[in-house]
């Protein structure tokens, strides 16, 4: 059975390895990730995650991952800031404030999809026009949720976290696990 990551996100393929899995093939698809008209946060991630795994062609030896994540501020999605204006905007927006980030997982084996969604609650210090702006420069907001990635220079600005750290990251691991075994991939033993 080989394993399929439908997604070009070096994260993602980080946090398999933590567990042992090296994909045996990487299928990012390209969908349209525009929210529908009043769609919510938690909705909306767990239908990328559906409609990115369903767009992957596979055969049926194989079993496909693909995730989406968002960060969520009350019922408005931060989804990957366009440039350093929307970036800044994220940023104040969730400076001093509690926000929920969602990662939905979807594995699709033949023609079955299994999927689950993780809320997992972030606490975000009041940042100083010197750390928004420092931060800016790293350019490390470029393709993240929110416009932050809390395994790099934005760890300094979150003090709190009631959830799934790996999930934040991108793929929540212990879900991912459970969706595999349940699919017949072999998380733990012969991947072959």
């Amino acid at each position: 059975m080989k394993l399929i990551l439908g997604s070009s996100s070096p994260r993602r393929l980080e946090l398999l390895a933590q567990i042992g899995l090296t994909p045996d093939e990487i299928r990012a698809s390209d969908i349209d990730e525009t929210p529908l008209k009043a769609e919510l946060p938690r909705p909306y991630c767990a239908r990328m995650a559906r409609e990115k795994v369903a767009a992957v062609p596979t055969n049926a030896d194989e079993v496909v991952i693909c995730a989406d994540t968002t960060v969520a501020l009350g019922r408005r999605i931060m989804g990957k800031p366009s440039d350093a204006g929307q970036a800044a905007e994220f940023l104040l927006a969730l400076s001093g404030r509690r926000h929920r980030v969602i990662t939905a997982v979807a594995i699709k084996k033949g023609d079955q999809i299994w999927a689950r969604d993780v809320v997992t609650n972030v606490k975000m210090k009041r940042l100083s026009d010197i750390e928004l702006n420092s931060y800016l420069a790293t350019d490390d907001w470029r393709g993240k949720a929110g416009g932050y990635a809390i395994q790099g220079p934005a760890s300094a600005f979150i003090p709190w976290i009631s959830g799934s750290f790996s999930a934040v990251v991108g793929l929540p691991l212990a879900e991912t696990a459970a969706l595999l075994q349940t699919a017949g991939y072999p998380v733990f033993g012969d991947h072959r």
